[in-house]
């Protein structure tokens, strides 16, 4: 098994999709429960390439396993700010992946001058609570009843990390 992480590039944009659609269909980790239409998720894709956003993949074997995106926050008083997102299909977790992905982007983040990189992510993932912690995001608060999937709440925790 040979695992790469690379930028996004036009070749990724079908498989990315899937493997959105996968972790999104766990109803546990992003804020949707499935996959946007392919025509919105090559939208947005492209929009990151043509705006040199941050967004690399995870490769196994040549397949899309998973992505991290680190994209700019909105807002002038933002402008150092960034919002992290991740995600990994089930057979592609608990291997470091997640780890050595997110580090690829970060660096590349604090690369073109960002300072600050924010996450969201639910209070009973403690399994991406202690690998964020572990690089260095700090909890920074709760909210509470954030997320709602087929009618259970749950809360999620704001953290940071900071240059």
């Amino acid at each position: 098994m040979t695992f790469k992480f690379v930028p996004l590039q036009e070749s990724h944009f079908t498989g990315l999709r899937e493997a959105l659609g996968a972790v999104a269909r766990e109803k546990r980790y992003l804020a949707f429960t499935q996959a946007p239409p392919l025509d919105e998720c090559i939208a947005f894709y492209k929009s990151i390439l043509q705006h040199g956003h941050c967004q690399y993949i995870a490769e196994l074997d040549g397949e899309v396993v998973g992505w991290c995106d680190i994209l700019p926050a909105r807002g002038e008083v933002r402008t150092h700010i960034c919002i992290l997102g991740i995600g990994l299909i089930a057979s592609a977790r608990h291997q470091s992946l997640g780890r050595m992905l997110m580090q690829a982007a970060i660096d590349k983040a604090w690369e073109i001058g960002l300072t600050r990189i924010e996450l969201g992510v639910r209070i009973d993932n403690l399994n991406a609570i202690a690998l964020y912690e572990r690089i260095g995001f700090q909890k920074e608060g709760v909210h509470r009843r954030a997320n709602q999937v087929d009618g259970e709440y749950f809360d999620t925790c704001s953290m940071a990390l900071l240059r």
